[in-house]
């Protein structure tokens, strides 16, 4: 600092750090396609900024938590004029575009995990994903119990009169949970988008409605729950390839004479399909055996590109994704959202994912810069971190440095 003696050390304060990440995160991101009004106090860059410092925040409500990102924001970017000062009309402002902010931060954590975490893109020659889906829990409002409670229980008869529902399956019935369905790459462990919808969701739709997001040449990767032929055509028939375990309630076929067969080939062409004069699809069949029975996992990989060996292991590292839902559920605390409304809860699902994502990948490339294995990161030891630099923005440098 200019008061200092020349030979001492300037210091550096824990904000220049959260504004070293804010940064990088936001570097590359074409912000100018965005318009606000003129007379809003907020800039989209700023706006984002803010955005991922709230959902970083550990305050208890989502107010204090806006209160709390506002301060550091204001700090980070003075001179400037002053934000606007109410969590309503920041809650609505992100609400009308979180869309457009989402999708422009996310290409640009796409780049960065391609660029900057090349060595970890591909995995066995292939940039694989894992997809799942998982149910977030909500207050229950009547605004959250009108867009994402089930459908009330199915009226069932005896001796033709209609029995009512137990108190628990309407209680059930009436539970708000918004299900969040992912894409997740294996090689990094980090998110790559998602879908939302009502509980009840069909997860095999929002995966079908993500797959233009994957790319090229990606190999898809999920449990049981993603079979089915019109679902693995649309992805086969994308240039994309899957990695899927098949349930006991699935028909596979051998030696159709359909094409040049290997002691792997199998067939998946239910009657209905055959029916139509539609094509069996052609996948390969690999026995793994787990704890209680064996798992059939299928894939459309040759043995050519994929040894079976290959194959096993990235099934194992797919469930990697159930670690990531663990981590967003408990150790970011994200199990139930703050929301008392429908939208404003989809906002903060959002941003917190957001949040969690670009977290994640600021640590893994420092961890690289530093020559060690971003493998090992610690979920919790990097949000400890930063929300520690939020708290203490004004302080000088110490431990808490991201």
């Amino acid at each position: 600092m200019s008061h200092q003696d020349k030979g001492s050390q300037q210091i550096r304060y824990n904000a220049e750090f959260l504004q070293q990440a804010l940064g990088w995160l936001l570097k590359g991101g074409n912000w100018s396609s965005i318009r606000f009004r003129e007379d809003c106090t907020w800039l989209p860059r700023q706006l984002v900024a803010a955005a991922l410092v709230w959902a970083w925040s550990d305050e208890l409500t989502l107010g204090e938590r806006f209160f709390a990102a506002r301060r550091i924001i204001d700090f980070l970017d003075r001179p400037q004029r002053n934000f606007a000062g109410s969590v309503q009309a920041f809650l609505k402002l992100l609400a009308r575009w979180t869309e457009e902010l989402a999708a422009i931060l996310s290409a640009a954590f796409r780049e960065r995990m391609q660029m900057a975490l090349a060595e970890r893109w591909r995995v066995h020659g292939f940039a694989v994903f894992g997809t799942d889906g998982s149910r977030v829990e909500l207050p229950r409002t009547r605004s959250h119990e009108a867009a994402y409670a089930p459908q009330p229980p199915k009226v069932k008869f005896r001796n033709g009169h209609p029995r009512r529902a137990s108190a628990a399956a309407t209680k059930k019935a009436q539970t708000p949970l918004i299900w969040l369905t992912l894409l997740w790459h294996v090689g990094t462990g980090l998110p790559w988008c998602w879908r939302c919808g009502p509980s009840g969701s069909s997860e095999r739709e929002h995966c079908l409605a993500m797959l233009a997001e994957l790319p090229a040449g990606a190999l898809l990767t999920g449990d049981a729950g993603f079979t089915g032929y019109n679902f693995l055509q649309t992805i086969l028939q994308s240039g994309r390839h899957v990695l899927v375990r098949m349930g006991s309630n699935v028909r596979l076929l051998r030696k159709l004479g359909w094409t040049g067969e290997s002691t792997s080939t199998v067939y998946l062409w239910p009657e209905r399909v055959a029916a139509r004069d539609q094509p069996p699809l052609v996948l390969r069949l690999i026995i793994l055996q787990g704890p209680r029975q064996p798992l059939y996992l299928v894939t459309s990989v040759p043995a050519s590109r994929l040894s079976e060996r290959q194959v096993i292991d990235l099934y194992r590292r797919r469930w990697g994704i159930e670690l990531f839902f663990r981590h967003f559920k408990q150790t970011f605390q994200r199990r139930k959202l703050r929301s008392a409304s429908a939208r404003p809860a989809l906002v903060e699902l959002q941003w917190s994912l957001l949040g969690l994502w670009g977290m994640a990948l600021y640590a893994q490339v420092e961890l690289q810069t530093q020559h060690l294995d971003p493998g090992q990161l610690s979920v919790a030891r990097v949000l400890r971190s930063f929300r520690r630099v939020q708290r203490d923005y004004r302080h000088p440098q110490n431990a808490a440095a991201v």
